[in-house]
């Protein structure tokens, strides 16, 4: 069963919740995992892109977009419902939760104060709840 992670941060800033995003990228890569990230759109997953090639000064992530060859690096940027072969860890930036999460060992959501965002959130944490995934929640705000 997908184990589920909430990442809850202090700020309503989209830029510090992609900034975070990297960051657990970052973490997950290191630990030898292909990390798939459901984007919104094409525009939030060329954000992400763009910051995961500047966010640490001294490296960068190498990852993929759906949209252009592939390098198989083990981190994908989609925003479609096609997530290729990955089935290890999920970042859900989606609006909405992904049909093929169950797929994952892990899915991650990271939560900003912005109430559209709260909203959202608070919606796929009750999703997953009512059908019994275990859920873990991380209180960034302390």
């Amino acid at each position: 069963m997908t184990r589920i992670d909430f990442y809850i941060l202090p700020d309503a800033s989209s830029d510090k919740r992609l900034t975070f995003t990297c960051r657990l990228i970052d973490k997950a890569q290191r630990l030898n995992n292909h990390i798939y990230v459901a984007c919104d759109d094409a525009d939030q997953a060329q954000a992400l892109s763009r910051l995961l090639w500047s966010f640490q000064p001294q490296s960068f992530i190498a990852h993929d977009l759906q949209d252009q060859p592939q390098r198989h690096a083990k981190v994908l940027l989609g925003w479609d419902e096609n997530c290729g072969d990955h089935h290890q860890v999920l970042v859900n930036l989606k609006k909405t939760i992904p049909t093929y999460f169950s797929r994952f060992e892990r899915l991650t959501e990271v939560v900003s104060q912005d109430e559209q965002i709260l909203e959202q959130t608070r919606e796929h944490y009750s999703f997953y709840r009512e059908r019994g995934y275990p859920i873990n929640n991380h209180d960034m705000r302390r």
